[in-house]
């Protein structure tokens, strides 16, 4: 038996270190660390990383805890510099997925390309060339769906799901912080007539 529990904290601990882990997508996965959850919170405690598990959500992924400020541990997760676009969508996204509890809760947010282009339109400086506007979309749903934030559905060429991961790394402050900013920005257009 402790042979087949070192292979789960293994499988799991491996698992983490790829990327974030889905209760849905990552069944046995997500089981074993439901088990060996101490465990593997032990392993990765030695190293100055935390395993961060939302049952509620049902997603789990690795944080750098930084438990002394003076003598930092070198980072093993690393940081990834968002760009403009990907930061906008994200928030953006993240906003979605607040409407879209609110009112059904059930479920999971779907969004086509045609949501994500009107959405971001708004914000774009060439905004008026409908070409550079779907590549610029296009290209920051790349990369949102490489940082696990949506999921392409399958059969689907145009339809993500908004993975629910997104409330952790865009919480209630930075969506508080933009909606200032948007109603700024709307302000500054209405006053210069745009």
């Amino acid at each position: 038996m402790r042979i087949v529990e070192e292979r789960e904290v293994a499988v799991t601990t491996i698992a983490l270190m790829r990327g974030v882990v889905y209760r849905e997508s990552d069944e046995d996965v997500w089981l074993a660390l439901v088990r060996h959850v101490a465990a593997v919170r032990d392993h990765f405690a030695a190293i100055g990383v935390g395993v961060v598990v939302d049952d509620t959500e049902g997603y789990a992924y690795l944080k750098t805890v930084d438990d002394d400020p003076d003598d930092p541990l070198p980072r093993l997760v690393r940081r990834v510099p968002l760009s403009y676009n990907l930061s906008l969508l994200l928030v953006l996204l993240r906003r979605r997925l607040l409407e879209f509890e609110s009112t059904t809760g059930e479920g999971v947010l779907v969004v086509s390309r045609a949501d994500m282009v009107e959405t971001l339109r708004l914000f774009l400086d060439d905004a008026t060339n409908e070409a550079r506007v779907v590549d610029k979309v296009d290209t920051t749903v790349k990369k949102a769906v490489e940082l696990g934030f949506l999921r392409p559905l399958r059969g689907q060429t145009d339809q993500w799901e908004v993975r629910r991961v997104l409330k952790a790394y865009v919480d209630a402050q930075t969506l508080g912080d933009f909606a200032a900013k948007l109603a700024e920005y709307a302000q500054t257009k209405e006053a210069t007539g745009e």
